[in-house]
């Protein structure tokens, strides 16, 4: 038994010992019943916030006013939740005011039946009230309750859906799905963090290709990426993308990550965005000049939008930017290279590129290439510290600005071309290339 599960089962222990009625709750009985290890364990609870605070050594308020108090035990934090019936939503997110209720009550409010079941440790058995059980045998996502009534609470759970369809291989119940389409439109009113949150969710877990095509065939997509949704139909060159269009393309790209980063993610994703605005029927093929240099324009776009953090959204346009630079890989010189090797990102860019290949042509050579280049380049060698530095310059008599960039730029240009091999050789090349700057100068 896990840690964590051995943790949870004491605070219910300490409920019961009180008097109150606790079980476990919502995805943790999920994933048991499915036979997956829970990532995490909920505690529901006929304790009010204050008696569940009492019991515990070390709490969090998280959201008492709803019932909700975070307990630190043991390596984790636990969500301990009192039993609750939701007054009116106004917001499209949470209710106006809870009523603490009963276990039957309080599953009839959340959001879809493989999430509304109870589990009690001591007595080991299931609490189902909504036919929970039932649905991850038929592995279907369903709406407790009239689902237009559910998205209407929170439409946040339209985005909830899809991710739970996609990352656990479930089908969307039709009616369920119907009111998903009719509502998708108003997924703009929940807030681009929370939407953030979902599609990081959604393509960062198992089945990210089967998530893309289901926001697009309920209609999310259009609203929360209209750019993406903008690759469809958008034709490819037969002779290297006989996979069909775009957004073809970039589904089955989708379906080949396993466990990628948040960056390979979304580079992943606004690859190809630039593509739709840059598409032109050439005489001789299909042709989308500077589709690169576009799309990482309107990723950072997109992801500013969407609120990533800088750090995020600067990694995934740099992927997003770069990824024409390895078809030339086998071409380059050294220096090149090796500046491409010691790209901070150049692990996720090197995994786009094979992605971007099994995902049209098929053709690894260049992947293979590099895959060897970089066995045969370790860090030291690809990425070596500089030479010299702008303080060594300013020594020089040279002052700053774009000139002394420009100097530096080409040193190590040089070094990595392995033409400059030593601080001195370095310093003295300096010297040289100040003194033939200055003396252009003078003759103008």
């Amino acid at each position: 038994m896990s840690t964590d599960r051995l943790t949870a089962l004491e605070i219910v222990r300490t409920l019961r010992a009180a008097g109150h009625t606790a079980f476990f709750a919502g995805g943790c009985v999920r994933d048991m019943l499915r036979g997956v290890p829970p990532h995490d364990y909920d505690v529901a609870t006929s304790a009010t916030p204050e008696q569940a605070r009492a019991l515990f050594p070390r709490t969090l308020e998280v959201g008492a006013q709803f019932g909700v108090v975070l307990v630190l035990a043991g390596n984790g934090q636990f969500e301990v939740a009192t039993f609750r019936s939701d007054d009116a939503y106004v917001d499209g997110r949470r209710p106006v005011s809870v009523t603490f209720s009963t276990p039957e009550a309080d599953a009839q409010r959340r959001d879809f039946t493989v999430n509304g079941l109870f589990y009690d440790p001591i007595e080991e058995r299931v609490l189902d009230f909504v036919a929970g059980r039932e649905d991850i045998e038929r592995r279907v996502i369903r709406s407790i309750g009239d689902p237009a009534a559910r998205f209407t609470e929170d439409k946040l759970r339209m985005l909830r859906a899809v991710r739970f369809a996609s990352s656990l291989g479930y089908t969307i119940e039709p009616a369920t799905f119907r009111v998903i389409q009719q509502m998708a439109p108003q997924i703009s009113v929940v807030s681009a963090e929370r939407i953030r949150e979902e599609l990081v969710r959604i393509f960062t877990q198992p089945n990210a290709g089967r998530g893309l095509r289901l926001l697009d065939e309920s209609g999310l997509l259009a609203v929360a990426l209209p750019e993406v949704a903008a690759m469809k139909g958008v034709e490819q060159p037969p002779q290297f993308h006989p996979e069909g269009d775009v957004f073809a393309h970039t589904c089955l790209m989708m379906d080949a990550l396993r466990e990628p980063s948040l960056t390979l993610a979304f580079a992943v994703l606004l690859h190809d965005v630039g593509k739709p605005p840059t598409f032109q029927r050439a005489p001789d093929r299909i042709r989308f000049n500077e589709h690169d240099v576009v799309g990482a324009r309107m990723a950072g776009e997109i992801l500013g939008r969407l609120r990533f953090s800088n750090d995020d959204r600067e990694r995934i346009v740099a992927c997003v930017a770069n990824h024409m630079r390895f078809r030339h890989a086998t071409e380059m010189r050294k220096g090149k290279l090796k500046n491409l090797l010691s790209r901070p990102t150049f692990a996720d860019e090197l995994e786009l590129h094979r992605l971007d290949c099994i995902g049209s042509h098929a053709d690894l050579s260049n992947h293979v290439f590099l895959q060897q280049a970089q066995a045969a380049m370790p860090p030291e060698v690809s990425a070596p510290p500089p030479l010299i530095t702008g303080d060594d310059l300013l020594a020089l008599g040279m002052t700053g600005g774009p000139a002394m960039g420009t100097v530096l730029r080409e040193a190590r240009e040089l070094q990595l071309e392995e033409k400059l091999r030593t601080r001195d050789e370095a310093m003295a090349w300096a010297r040289e290339r100040m003194g033939g700057a200055a003396q252009r100068r003078s003759t103008k």
